[in-house]
């Protein structure tokens, strides 16, 4: 029975040690002759929000001030949520606590936003998703938090079919991708690299059947684990992942 106990005790312990948020969320990957960082939140162990505007009603528009918000304390990493215009505004959907504050973009248009098909990144309670906008708008997901961006790197398995390995078009790039419907993968990249590289990267070695582009060239991480807080220039929405309060 003493034998039984603590074999009990033990599987207990760690039970409940897995169930703890990592403390390291967020590690270098080389894939392809490039260097990328790769954060990983399970959203049963984080939180993951966008932020936009601060209490005051203004844009946050860095890691800095997201640090000086009532969540900022818990802020395990972030990065920059998307497009945005000269007025830091979303370029397409985006809502926050559950309200719709800008409504998704299905105009046709020049930049890589418009570089369909494109898509959106939401979360609803403990799951989170990655869709093609068409696809997300005819379910008529109600999410709690959700961005629009463009182009998808990865739909269903199949890189963006615009994608070419002989592109010569490198720059510093972040996106996002789902490994399953728990699992939230971010990436940026610390080199300059195509598209192509991004989304192969995103399939071949994070497992994510869909990924999403953010934003590239002023893509910007903060991650305090690895003591990295970037501050190249003002961001518009922001995507954090939170550890979770203790129930």
């Amino acid at each position: 029975m003493i034998l039984f106990a603590i074999l009990v005790s033990v599987g207990l312990l760690t039970g409940r040690a897995a169930a703890q948020p990592d403390r390291n969320p967020c590690r270098p990957v080389q894939f392809a002759d490039s260097t990328f960082v790769v954060c990983t939140a399970d959203l049963r162990q984080y939180e993951v929000r966008l932020f936009w505007r601060g209490p005051s009603g203004d844009v946050l528009g860095s890691f800095d001030r997201l640090k000086e918000t009532p969540e900022g304390a818990r802020v395990a990493f972030a990065m920059n949520a998307g497009m945005y215009h000269e007025d830091r505004s979303p370029v397409g959907l985006y809502v926050e606590n559950g309200k719709q504050l800008k409504a998704a973009n299905t105009k046709n248009g020049p930049g890589n936003f418009h570089l369909k098909p494109n898509g959106i990144f939401y979360v609803k309670g403990r799951q989170a998703g990655v869709l093609e906008t068409g696809a997300y708008l005819k379910r008529k997901i109600r999410p709690d938090f959700a961005t629009q961006s463009g182009p998808m790197l990865v739909i269903h398995g199949q890189i963006h079919p615009r994608f070419s390995d002989q592109s010569t078009s490198r720059k510093i790039r972040n996106g996002v991708g789902v490994k399953d419907q728990h699992t939230v993968v971010f990436v940026i990249s610390e080199d300059p690299v195509t598209f192509s590289t991004f989304a192969h990267l995103f399939r071949d070695e994070l497992d994510c059947a869909d990924a999403l582009f953010l934003d590239g060239s002023v893509s910007s991480l903060y991650a305090p684990s690895l003591e990295r807080i970037d501050s190249l220039m003002p961001m518009g929405p922001i995507v954090g992942a939170l550890r979770r309060r203790p129930s």
